[in-house]
Formats: structure tokens, sequence, C-alpha cells
């Protein structure tokens, strides 16, 4: 968990804010790893919110399998050197257009009646890809 905070930390992902009157922040908890790596995801629950108030759209970025064939035969006709690469914590970096408050992760000390602001997307939101 401390590796994803530093993480969410680094990147920006919120800001502490005192929650203003009438605003309700939505959950969030920790998705603990899996068994070949050990790692935890910090989840907003996303649940809450209402299509045309809080998001007006979702999609997932994903390449059309067409598009991977054509690039496939591209690098073979041409004999071009294939490469790969993962771009770690690649949710994160969405920066958000609607104003979401989220409350403050279990294990991160702040005073009563703070939330966390969300600059940037976070596993678990409809806008994150």
């Amino acid at each position: 968990m401390d590796i994803e905070m530093e993480a969410l930390k680094k990147n920006k992902t919120w800001e502490l804010v005192s929650l203003l009157e009438g605003k309700k922040p939505i959950g969030c908890k920790w998705a603990d790893g899996s068994i070949d790596r050990y790692k935890a995801r910090l989840v907003a629950k996303d649940f809450t919110h209402t299509y045309g108030i809080d998001y007006l759209e979702t999609f997932a970025p994903v390449a059309k399998m067409n598009i991977v064939q054509v690039i496939l035969s591209l690098t073979t006709n041409y004999g071009w050197e294939l490469q790969q690469f993962d771009v770690k914590n690649a949710f994160l970096h969405r920066e958000l257009e609607e104003e979401i408050y989220m409350e403050v992760p279990l294990g991160y000390e702040v005073a009563a009646n703070f939330a966390c602001k969300l600059k940037k997307a976070l596993y678990g939101l409809k806008q994150s890809p």
C-alpha cells in the first residue's frame, strides 16, 4: 500500500480540502494484490454516480483487432522490430473535468471533515480509462 500511496502522491491525484456543505464524497477501499506480484490499489467506489449528472460518457481506450493486425503485418513486411512497454499507474494520468470528492483513504491521517478532491482519474471511477 505504501508504494501505491507514493504513486498517488507523486502524481498529485488529489488535494485535501475541507468538505463543502452539501457535497457527498464517494467511498474508497484498498484492493489487495495478486499471487504473482503482491500489490495494492486504491479504488474509488463510483457506483453512486449518476449518468448525465456526475459523468457524461464511459469508454475503454482499446485498439481494434484489425489495427493490431495491420501493425503486425507492417512489422513483418518491413522487418521492423516490435516492442511493448508498460505504463505504471496508467489510469492515474488522466485529468478529471468533473468535480469529484472522495473519502480520505484508510491509513491517511487528516483532521475531521476533510475529503480528497480528485484532480486525476482513479481506479474504479467511470471516468477512468
